[in-house]
C-alpha cells in the first residue's frame, strides 16, 4: 500500500541516500562510451541495501523478531544486519564456509553489527547451499522468522520483491542518462550472482526495444 512505499521512501533517502551517480569510463575502454552505475556508493558498499531496507519493512509489519538470510560475496550479510541493527531485530546469516574464507572482512562486518553468521560446510560449501539452509531455518521457525531475501531466487513472490525493490537502479539509471546524455544507452548490462543486481538494472529498460 501507499504508506509502505512513503515509509521506503523516507528511510532509503537517510540509509541508501540520494540517487547513485553514473560515471563515464572513458579510460577502461577506449573509443567507446561505458558508463557505471555507481551502486558501490550505497550505504555498505553495494546495491543490497535497496532489497534489504524494504524487507526489513516487510518483516516488522508482519511482525517477525527474527531474520534470516543467505549470502554469498557477504554484501547482502552486510546489509541484513546492518537493517537489522536499526531495527533492533535478531539477524542469522547462512554462509557457505568457502565464502566465509574468500570474504573474511565482511563476515567480521556482520559480526560488529550484531548479526551471527552461521558457516554451511556441505556442496559446493557457497550460496547455493546457504540458500538452502537459510530456507530450512525459516521453515522451521516461521511464527517468528522472516526470510530477508537478496537474490532472484527462491519460493513466489521473492524474485517479485526483489525484482521491485532493486528496480531502482534501472529507473535511476534510465533517467539520468536523458537528463546528462539525452539518450539511452545502446545495451545494459550486469554482472550475475545471486541476479539482484541485474534484474533491478534490467527492469528499468524492459519497455524500451531499442536497449
Amino acid at each position: 500500500d501507499e504508506s509502505f512505499w512513503d515509509e521506503l521512501d523516507e528511510l532509503s533517502s537517510s540509509y541508501v541516500g540520494r540517487p547513485t551517480p553514473i560515471t563515464i569510463a572513458d579510460r577502461l575502454v577506449p573509443g567507446k562510451r561505458l558508463y557505471l552505475k555507481r551502486e558501490d556508493l550505497c550505504h555498505t558498499g553495494a546495491h543490497k541495501l535497496n532489497n534489504a531496507v524494504g524487507q526489513a519493512l516487510i518483516a516488522r509489519r508482519l511482525g517477525k523478531q527474527r531474520i534470516v538470510a543467505e549470502t554469498g560475496a557477504g554484501q547482502h550479510g552486510v546489509a541484513s544486519a546492518t537493517v537489522c541493527a536499526r531495527f533492533g531485530l535478531e539477524c542469522v546469516v547462512y554462509m557457505g564456509a568457502e565464502d566465509m574464507e574468500r570474504q573474511k572482512p565482511n563476515v567480521e562486518r556482520m559480526g560488529l553489527l550484531g548479526a551471527e553468521v552461521r558457516a554451511v560446510e556441505f556442496g559446493t560449501r557457497t550460496l547455493k547451499e546457504a540458500t538452502s539452509e537459510a530456507i530450512r531455518d525459516w521453515i522451521a521457525n516461521v511464527e517468528t522468522t522472516y526470510y530477508l531475501i537478496g537474490s532472484c531466487v527462491g519460493p513466489a513472490p521473492y524474485p517479485a520483491i526483489v525484482r521491485e525493490l532493486q528496480a531502482v537502479i534501472g529507473r535511476e539509471a534510465r533517467a539520468q542518462m536523458l537528463e546528462s546524455y539525452e539518450r539511452l544507452p545502446d545495451a545494459v548490462v550486469a554482472c550475475v550472482g545471486g541476479g539482484s543486481n541485474a534484474i533491478g538494472l534490467f527492469a528499468g529498460f524492459l519497455e524500451d526495444e531499442a536497449v
